[in-house]
């Protein structure tokens, strides 16, 4: 990915150094040299410190202009004000990567910890060095057995290199909360990267080397930001076309978390909910915690896709068995009834009493009847109807566990196995024991049933992703837009904004600009609303500037006048362009059309309900644009109030296809005009019954 740099000699040096080395094993220094050399890295290592001659038995320089060699990554521990100088030595040397452990920097949230950050980048982007942090706790790869970390959760025998990428801002995080732990359940990590605060490097970019790393299976990630919206989803793209799931946990949710991100790394974090809308919309996964993170990421590493939402359940224990319905429900993940051929083979295995319902209760019968757990298990993942199967392990004996295993090993769809018991005649058969052979097992059912729903998910998206692609829809004239957004800037009118919004093929009402109240009585035929036309003026409403379903010649000469007094009441000196006549649309759904822009993820489609509904329910759905017709119906069927858009109470189902259309061609708009307006919003967007199409009945526009 050309977006990404190549961090192969950052995560697999041949040759490190150290600067700031030290034995003091109660000091920083002195316990990432002594975790890098017991964690056995093979290649040469160059502790720096003008006051020792040797460190750990290794020969130590007194500064990198000393070093025999260049090194490929250089690690920096020094009280903050010397890492400038540091950097400038890396940069003399042509040392191409570094790592910044010290902190003191952004993250205190001081004016001078930022100049000191800003003056390490200009450093290292002059020079063309690249550097990780500051404020991090560096790396771990399992790999090529190097430790660039002080991390007391890697001491001891190396465990084997797994499948995993773990990448976090934190340090504690993602090498306890995930790493450890992970190694503890029986998952091996590949590479576990802490990265600080971004400074140059960021988290980003790690997450693309594992993507890209033929040792990896999943990428798991915590983010207390998300350096960049953009590059994030040319990430996800790639990790989608390679069948690689990223898993992440996104602090920040709170105000209380966003602000303990702010001085944990210096972060600034965008609104949530477009970031939940957005890494849905890109495929990754996102879980609440970083117990759910390797939870989830066991069974979506293993790469077998269920076909739907369709589960079966079975075990001896039927209070499990209810929970597991229950929780699968709130889930969103479905227990059909078998097919007959399915329940006929079903019948074989199972007591007379017992019923062939989904999920299947094997019953205290089933104790001691070799193989008959497996072989209904065997059965389920058998039925085309069926996607993913729970078998439900209490106390059983290894046998049955191990034959359990092997439908897990033998099926291609997903067989999640929740272990909530033991092993009744051997001790040392664990859940961990399989993990570490491969399977996805749980000890609790809500895990259990969180990673499955979360593959179904996942699932979901690839199919969607190999169906639908956004295409840009007929009629739709760019360089029109464009032209007349020359020069402008701030809001724009109500009727300036249409005839914008017109260029993308945007139904607008029948309407004119009229300049005294003769024209508007004129032009009005029928009910009509008047509306002031001013840039000063963007709400209309608030100045109490707009007339509805005014009828007859004198009403309409009214009106004029005292929207025109009402606009010059509420803003003395404000530009008025005239008084729009519009006609009144009857039987519409008022709905709400907008483009804003996020600081993490840039232009963001918004669709919703409209009119005065918006700030009370604030049923809204976000996404990253384009979008396909296809996810503009999604975003459509997302909302809450979807249920009334195909009738309620007697009224007629809306026209879903034409406010489908407007929402595809608007998220168009916001990425061809991305540079030339900072917002726009259609509220409302009426929507008339099915078949007769929408109009825009308000719109504004903000130029950039």
């Amino acid at each position: 990915m050309s977006e990404f740099p190549d961090l192969r000699r950052f995560l697999a040096p041949r040759r490190v150094a150290f600067v700031g080395a030290t034995e003091d094993l109660g000091k920083f220094g002195g316990r990432c040299m002594r975790l890098l050399i017991d964690f056995g890295f093979k290649g040469e290592i160059y502790p720096v410190n003008p006051k020792r001659s040797g460190i750990f038995g290794l020969k130590c320089y007194p500064s990198l202009a000393d070093l025999p060699q260049v090194p490929d990554h250089v690690g920096i521990v020094l009280p903050s004000a010397g890492i400038p100088a540091a950097l400038e030595g890396c940069v003399a040397l042509g040392a191409p990567f570094a790592t910044v452990f010290s902190a003191g920097f952004a993250e205190t949230g001081t004016e001078e910890g930022k100049a000191l950050q800003q003056r390490a980048v200009a450093i290292a982007r002059a020079g063309g060095l690249r550097f990780m942090g500051p404020n991090c706790n560096g790396l771990v790869n399992f790999v090529d057995a190097f430790a660039f970390t002080s991390t007391a959760s890697i001491k001891g025998p190396r465990r084997p290199a797994g499948d995993l990428g773990v990448a976090s801002q934190s340090g504690g995080a993602g090498q306890v909360n995930v790493m450890w732990r992970a190694q503890q359940a029986g998952m091996d990590v590949a590479y576990q990267v802490s990265c600080g605060n971004d400074a140059d490097l960021d988290l980003l970019d790690y997450m693309a080397f594992m993507v890209e790393s033929e040792r990896t299976r999943a990428v798991l990630a915590i983010a207390e930001r998300i350096p960049d919206g953009m590059r994030l989803r040319a990430l996800a793209r790639r990790a989608a076309a390679l069948d690689k799931p990223i898993v992440m946990v996104k602090v920040g949710r709170t105000e209380a978390g966003s602000r303990m991100a702010a001085s944990h790394t210096g972060s600034v974090t965008g609104a949530d909910d477009v970031c939940d809308a957005a890494l849905r919309q890109m495929g990754i996964v996102r879980v609440e915690d970083t117990h759910e993170l390797y939870e989830t990421a066991m069974l979506l590493r293993k790469g077998r896709r269920p076909g739907g939402r369709r589960a079966a359940a079975t075990s001896i224990s039927g209070g499990n068995l209810v929970m597991v319905a229950d929780l699968g429900a709130t889930l969103g993940v479905e227990f059909p009834a078998y097919g007959e051929a399915t329940q006929a083979r079903l019948r074989e295995f199972l007591p007379g009493f017992s019923a062939t319902t989904n999920p299947t209760d094997l019953t205290s019968a089933a104790i001691g009847r070799k193989d008959s757990f497996a072989s209904v298990a065997r059965i389920m993942t058998e039925d085309p109807g069926i996607d993913a199967v729970v078998p439900v392990i209490t106390f059983s004996p290894a046998a049955e566990i191990r034959s359990i295993a092997e439908v897990s090993a033998g099926s291609a769809k997903p067989v999640p196995i929740l272990w909530i018991g033991k092993c009744s005649d051997d001790p040392s058969l664990t859940p961990e024991t399989l993990v570490a052979e491969g399977h996805a097992v749980y000890r609790d059912a809500m895990p259990c049933m969180k990673a499955l729903a979360a593959a179904m998910r996942y699932a979901e998206f690839r199919r969607a992703l190999a169906r639908s692609a956004p295409r840009r829809p007929a009629g739709i004239d760019v360089e029109a837009a464009k032209k007349m957004l020359r020069g402008m800037q701030g809001a724009l009118s109500e009727a300036q904004s249409k005839k914008l919004l017109g260029f993308y093929g945007l139904p607008a009402t029948r309407e004119n600009l009229a300049k005294s109240a003769g024209e508007a009585a004129a032009l009005a035929a029928g009910p009509v609303a008047l509306k002031i036309q001013s840039p000063d003026i963007p709400h209309k409403t608030e100045a109490k500037a707009i007339r509805l379903g005014v009828s007859g010649e004198a009403a309409v000469r009214r009106a004029y006048d005292e929207v025109m007094v009402a606009a010059k009441a509420y803003k003395p000196g404000a530009r008025i362009e005239g008084v729009l006549v519009q006609e009144m649309v009857a039987d519409g759904h008022e709905m709400l059309v907008g483009v804003s822009r996020d600081p993490v993820f840039g232009p963001v489609l918004t669709v919703g309900l409209g009119g005065i509904y918006v700030e009370v329910f604030k049923d809204v759905a976000f996404r990253l644009p384009p979008v396909s017709l296809e996810e503009a119906t999604g975003m459509i069927d997302e909302l809450r109030s979807s249920s009334i858009f195909k009738g309620a109470r007697g009224k007629p189902p809306i026209d879903v296809a034409a406010l489908a259309d407007c929402v595809e061609r608007i998220s168009w708009l916001a990425v061809d005009l991305q540079d030339r307006i900072a917002e726009l919003d259609i509220n409302p967007l009426s929507v008339l019954p099915q078949g007769q199409g929408a109009r825009v009945i308000d719109a504004l526009v903000v130029a950039s």
